[in-house]
C-alpha cells in the first residue's frame, strides 16, 4: 500500500500596486451556487468525487500509512485475501533497529523414534529447522500492517514492511519475554512503536471450509512474545479487534488495534 500524499493549492489575491488603489467597481453578481463552486474545487483538490457525494471544505490529511520494499520478486501463487499464508519472518524496532522476533526463534524439538526429544552433546534438546508461520489472512489474527502487508506478493517473493505504530501494537506495552521452553528470550515494543518486518510468502493455501465467517470472532491462538498478533492492541484507527497477547512465529500468529 504506496503512501499517497494529497496536497491542496489555495490561490492567494495579490497585492494592487499603490497607484491604482482605486475603489474598484462593483463585481456583477455571481449565480446561486458559484461560491459553494468554488470552495468545492479548492478543498477537492486533486481528489476527484463521484456524483451524489456532497462536496465539504477542510484540509485533506494522511494519517499513516503501510510501505513496503520488494526484496525478491516470486513466481509461485498469488498472495490473495482470505487465504493461508506460510511465512518465515523477522522482526525489528524501527527506532532502534533492535530485533524482537524471528522465524528463527521459534523451533520444535527432534523426537526420537520412541518420541523422546533428542539431546545433544550439551544435554539439551536438539532443535529442529525454523517453521514457518501459518495465519488466516483478513481475519484479524494478526496487526494490520502484518496482515495486509502480503498484497500483490507471490510464493518466493520476499519483502521488508514500514509498520507505522497505529498499525502495530498502537499504544500498548509489550514487555521483555524471558526465555521459556528451549525458545530465547524477545525485547519488548515499547508504545506508539514503529516496526520493520523482513517477509518471505513461502505457501498460499485455501482456508478450511469449517473456518469462521469474516463477521464471526475467530478463535485467536495465544501468540509468543513479538508476533504480529492482533490480540496484542488494535491501533487506533484498525477495524482489528483488540485482545491481549504477544508477537508472530511458527504454527502460532502476531497482533494489532482500531
Amino acid at each position: 500500500m504506496k503512501n499517497s500524499a494529497l496536497l491542496l493549492c489555495f490561490a492567494v489575491p495579490l497585492a494592487l500596486p499603490a497607484q491604482t488603489a482605486q475603489k474598484p467597481a462593483a463585481p456583477a453578481s455571481k449565480p446561486a451556487g458559484a461560491h459553494a463552486a468554488t470552495q468545492h474545487a479548492s478543498a477537492s483538490a486533486g481528489v476527484k468525487l463521484p456524483p451524489g457525494v456532497p462536496p465539504v471544505t477542510g484540509p485533506i490529511n494522511t494519517a499513516f500509512a503501510l510501505r513496503y520494499q520488494d526484496i525478491k520478486i516470486g513466481t509461485g501463487a498469488e498472495a490473495q485475501p482470505f487465504k493461508i499464508y506460510k511465512v518465515f519472518y523477522t522482526g525489528y524496532r524501527a527506532a532502534d533497529g533492535v530485533k524482537f522476533d524471528s522465524s528463527d526463534d521459534h523451533r520444535s524439538p527432534i523426537a526420537t523414534r520412541e518420541g523422546k526429544a533428542e539431546l545433544g552433546p550439551d544435554g539439551k534438546p536438539k532443535m529442529g529447522p525454523p517453521e514457518p508461520l501459518a495465519f488466516a489472512q483478513g481475519t484479524g489474527r494478526l496487526i494490520p500492517g502484518f496482515d495486509q502487508g502480503f498484497n500483490g506478493m507471490r510464493v518466493g517473493g520476499k519483502r521488508r514492511l514500514f509498520i507505522p505504530w497505529q498499525l502495530a501494537y498502537g499504544t500498548r506495552n509489550l514487555p521483555d519475554q524471558p526465555a521459556k521452553d528451549g525458545q530465547p528470550a524477545h525485547p519488548g515494543i515499547p508504545p506508539k512503536s514503529d516496526l520493520i518486518f523482513d517477509v518471505e510468502l513461502v505457501d498460499v493455501a485455501d482456508l478450511p471450509a469449517a473456518h469462521p465467517p469474516m463477521g464471526g470472532a475467530p478463535a485467536r491462538p495465544a501468540a509468543p512474545a513479538g508476533q504480529p498478533s492482533s490480540d496484542q492492541n488494535p491501533p487506533s484507527g484498525s477495524n482489528t479487534p483488540a485482545t491481549p497477547a504477544p508477537a508472530p512465529q511458527p504454527a502460532a500468529p502476531p497482533q494489532p488495534q482500531n
